[in-house]
C-alpha cells in the first residue's frame, strides 16, 4: 500500500488512515458476486467510522447490528431503517423500541425469553415484529475459540432441536412475525468448508421444518470470512468468489427465498492501517524493543486474541534488519504487538505502518491510563489537502 509520508509527517500520531480507494474495490467485488434475491448487511460492530460507513450506503449495502447504538449511528449514516438487522443474545428494551420504532427489517432473535419481550413491547407500541430465528446450527469453525460462535456450548443462539417449538411458538404471539431463519457460525474462517457445512444444515434444517408445513421467505447465513494477515498486499481483496460460490454450489434456496449476508471484516479490514511513531529503541539483556506511541488501547486484538498484524516501517531508508519486541505504552504486560519480529533498522521518530486494521481496530480503540482515542484520516482526504 502506498502512503502520503509527507502528510502522515506532520500528523499527531497514533492515527488510523483508510485507504478508500480500496474500500470500493472492495466493495465493488461484493457486489458482483451477489444475484438476485441476495443482500448484503454489512456488519457493523466492525466499525462504525462514519467516513467508512458513508462509502458503504453509496454502496448499496444494507447493516448488520447488535446494539441500539450501532443502529443509530447506521440510521444516521443513511442506511434504510428497512436494510437493517439487529442482532445480539442481550438486547435491552430501549435498543428493540429503538428497532421497532425506526421500523428495522428484522430482529435476529436469539431466545425465547428475548422473543416474549418484544412482543411485550411491540404489542405497547402497536407494532408487528419482524424476527429471524437465530438457530445454532453446531458447527466448529476453524478459528480461534473467542470468535467461534456456531457450537453447540457457545451462548449464542437457540438449540438446533428446540427450532421447530420455538417457530411454533411465534405463531402464538400476537404482536411477531416470524419471517425467516439466521445463522452465524463465527469470525476470520478461511476454510470454505466450514460454510458448506453450515450450508448442508440448514438444507437438512428447512426439508424437517417442510414435513410440518413451515415455509420460511429469509434465510441468513450471517458472514465470518476472514482476509490475509500475512500478506495485505498480496491479497488486498479477500476471496469473495469461493465464499459465495460455496452457498451457491451446496445451499439449497427454495423459490422466492431471499438469502441475506453479513459480512464486515472482510469489507473493511484491508483499507486500514494504523500508523504510530516509535518513541525509543530499547536494548535489553536479551532482546531489542521498538516503542511505539500506540498501544493496546488503540488495537487491543493482539493482547486480546494473540493475532498478528504486519507491521512496516515505512520511512526507514536502513538496509540493515533487527529482531525487535515491537510494544506500546501502555502499562501492561499484555501491550505488545508482536514479539521477535524482524524489520528495516528502525530510529526513534520512524513511522509504522501496522496493516489490515480497519476492522476492529479503532472501534474496540479504549481510554485507558486516560489515554485520548486516535484520529482518522481516509486517502481521499489527505489527498485533497494543499
Amino acid at each position: 500500500m502506498k502512503y502520503p509520508i509527507d502528510k502522515f509527517q506532520s500528523l499527531r500520531t497514533p492515527f488510523y488512515y483508510y485507504d478508500t480507494e480500496l474500500l470500493d474495490e472492495t466493495l465493488q467485488a461484493v457486489k458482483a458476486q451477489l444475484q438476485p434475491n441476495w443482500h448484503m448487511h454489512y456488519a457493523v460492530k466492525a466499525n462504525t467510522n462514519p467516513k467508512v460507513l458513508r462509502h458503504i450506503v453509496e454502496a448499496g449495502f444494507g447493516a448488520d447490528c447488535v446494539s441500539g447504538g450501532e443502529i443509530q449511528a447506521c440510521l444516521d449514516a443513511g442506511f434504510p431503517a428497512n436494510k437493517i438487522v439487529f442482532a445480539g443474545v442481550g438486547k435491552s428494551d430501549w435498543e428493540i423500541e429503538l428497532g421497532l420504532m425506526a421500523g428495522i427489517f428484522c430482529f435476529n432473535v436469539e431466545s425465547v425469553p428475548e422473543l416474549e419481550v418484544i412482543n411485550e413491547l411491540a404489542q405497547q407500541h402497536g407494532k408487528i415484529a419482524p424476527v429471524a430465528l437465530r438457530i445454532n446450527p453446531n458447527v466448529g469453525a476453524h478459528t480461534h475459540d473467542n470468535i467461534s460462535t456456531g457450537r453447540a456450548e457457545d451462548k449464542f443462539g437457540i438449540a438446533w432441536e428446540s427450532a421447530y417449538d420455538v417457530i411454533e411458538h411465534c405463531k402464538q404471539l400476537s404482536h411477531i412475525e416470524c419471517i425467516g431463519l439466521h445463522f452465524h457460525i463465527g469470525s476470520q474462517i478461511l476454510e470454505m468448508d466450514d460454510f458448506a457445512t453450515l450450508a448442508l444444515r440448514i438444507n437438512e434444517l428447512q426439508e424437517m421444518l417442510e414435513t410440518y408445513g413451515i415455509h420460511l421467505q429469509n434465510i441468513n447465513v450471517g458472514g465470518g470470512l476472514g482476509i490475509d494477515y500475512e500478506d495485505p498486499d498480496g491479497h488486498p481483496i479477500a476471496d469473495f468468489k469461493s465464499y459465495f460460490e460455496t452457498f451457491r454450489r451446496y445451499l439449497q434456496m427454495r423459490k422466492g427465498q431471499q438469502l441475506h449476508f453479513e459480512l464486515g471484516r472482510a469489507i473493511v479490514a484491508q483499507c486500514g492501517t494504523l500508523v504510530s511513531r516509535v518513541l525509543y529503541v530499547k536494548e535489553a539483556t536479551l532482546k531489542k524493543f521498538t516503542i511505539i506511541d500506540a498501544g493496546m488501547t488503540d488495537l487491543i486484538r493482539p493482547a486480546l486474541y494473540d493475532a498478528y498484524h504486519r507491521i512496516e516501517n515505512i520511512t526507514s531508508s536502513e538496509q540493515s534488519q533487527n529482531t525487535y519486541d515491537v510494544v506500546g505504552p501502555i502499562c501492561e504486560s499484555s501491550d505488545v504487538f508482536v514479539r521477535n519480529y524482524t524489520m528495516p533498522t528502525t530510529r526513534r521518530g520512524d513511522l509504522l505502518a501496522i496493516r489490515s486494521t480497519g476492522a476492529y481496530g479503532e472501534i474496540m480503540a479504549s481510554q485507558y491510563n486516560c489515554r485520548t482515542l486516535p484520529a482518522s484520516y481516509t486517502s481521499q482526504e489527505l489527498c485533497c489537502q494543499e
